[in-house]
C-alpha cells in the first residue's frame, strides 16, 4: 500500500470537479453569515461535524468493501434536499471518470454499469480509496478533509480572503478532523454486521434550507 495515494485523492487539483462548488459557503455570504476566517471557522466545524462526517463514514464503508448500491440508498436517506442528491450524484460521475483514469478497478467498472446516472460522490471516493489500496481511515479523511477544504478554497474567491487565513482555519481543525475521521471509520467497521443503519445520520439543517434556495439563484459563481 502507498499512502501517497491519499495524498493524491484528497488533493484539491484532483479532477472531480470539487472546484466548482462551495459546499454552501456562496449562499453562506450571500446572508452574511460568513464574513471573515473566524466565521468561517465556525461553519467548517459544523460542517465537518455533519455532513463531513456522513461522507467520512459513507466513504470509509465503501473502502471497506461493503455494498456501493446499498450505500449509496444510505446516502440517499441522509440527503433530503433534491437539490443536494443531485449534486451528489454529479460529483459521483466526476469522480469516477477521474477514478477509473487514476485506479482501474473493475469494482469501479461495475458501479458505473450498474448506476450510469451516477453515484453519491463519497460512496465513489471511498471505492477509489480501496481501488488506491487505502484503508477505509484514509478514506474517511479523504472525505472529512474534502468537507471542509473545498468550502475553505471558495471563501478565498467569494470574500477575498487572505489564503493564509484560509489554511490556517483548515490548520487549526485538525483535531476535530482526527475525530471525525475516527469515528467514521469506527462505524464502518460495523456495517457489515448491523447493516447501514449504524452509518451516521447528522444533519444540517441551515445547509439543506439554503442548496435549495442557491439552486434557484439565476447567476451564481457556483454550482452549489
Amino acid at each position: 500500500m502507498s499512502r501517497a495515494a491519499l495524498l493524491i485523492l484528497a488533493d484539491g487539483r484532483f479532477p472531480a470537479g470539487g472546484h466548482a462548488h462551495s459546499g454552501g459557503v456562496e449562499a453562506a455570504v450571500a446572508r452574511g453569515a460568513i464574513r471573515d476566517a473566524h466565521s468561517l471557522r465556525a461553519c467548517c466545524q459544523g460542517r465537518l461535524h455533519t455532513t463531513g462526517l456522513v461522507a467520512a463514514a459513507l466513504a470509509a464503508a465503501a473502502a471497506a468493501g461493503y455494498d456501493p448500491l446499498a450505500l449509496d440508498e444510505a446516502a440517499d436517506a441522509r440527503t433530503p434536499v433534491p437539490a443536494l442528491r443531485d449534486i451528489a450524484r454529479k460529483l459521483g460521475r466526476q469522480m469516477m471518470r477521474a477514478a477509473r483514469a487514476v485506479w482501474p478497478a473493475p469494482e469501479l467498472d461495475q458501479l458505473a454499469r450498474d448506476r450510469p446516472q451516477g453515484v453519491h460522490q463519497p460512496v465513489v471516493l471511498g471505492l477509489a480509496a480501496h481501488a488506491a489500496c487505502l484503508t477505509p481511515l484514509d478514506a474517511a479523511y479523504a472525505a472529512a478533509y474534502e468537507s471542509i477544504s473545498g468550502p475553505a478554497a471558495a471563501a478565498v474567491r467569494l470574500l477575498s480572503l487572505d489564503p493564509f487565513d484560509a489554511t490556517a482555519v483548515l490548520a487549526r481543525l485538525a483535531d476535530d478532523l482526527d475525530q471525525v475521521a475516527d469515528r467514521a471509520a469506527r462505524a464502518a467497521d460495523r456495517v457489515a454486521a448491523e447493516g447501514t443503519t449504524v452509518l451516521p445520520a447528522t444533519s444540517a439543517q441551515l445547509l439543506d434550507i439554503t442548496a435549495g434556495q442557491h439552486a434557484l439563484w439565476p447567476v451564481r459563481l457556483f454550482a452549489s
